[in-house]
């Protein structure tokens, strides 16, 4: 098992949200970029819907409000994917596609 040891907080300056990557600006000018397949509720939402997000505190982590979705920024540098498991997804898919 690894340990991620930080010497500060990593925070999130700026973020974009393309068709199949989640780019993150980090406020020490580094960007890191994941694919969406590692969330799947951006994978399956709506353009409109990856582009409402807000960042939260100082930029600690990213809040997708429409998605039900909080990605914190130590996980992405952790390489965490989203902890969702697949029958909480299911339930999630089939509630949008009722909507």
């Amino acid at each position: 098992m690894t340990t991620l040891a930080l010497e500060t907080e990593p925070t999130a300056l700026n973020v974009t949200v393309t068709e199949d990557d989640l780019i993150v600006d980090l406020v020490d000018g580094r960007r890191i970029i994941v694919p969406l397949a590692w969330y799947p509720r951006l994978m399956y939402a709506t353009a409109a819907e990856r582009q409402n997000f807000q960042l939260l505190g100082e930029g600690y982590a990213i809040e997708f409000s429409d998605l039900d979705e909080h990605i914190g920024i130590e996980g992405i540098l952790a390489g965490r994917h989203s902890g969702e498991s697949q029958k909480s997804l299911e339930k999630w898919l089939n509630t949008r596609k009722r909507n």
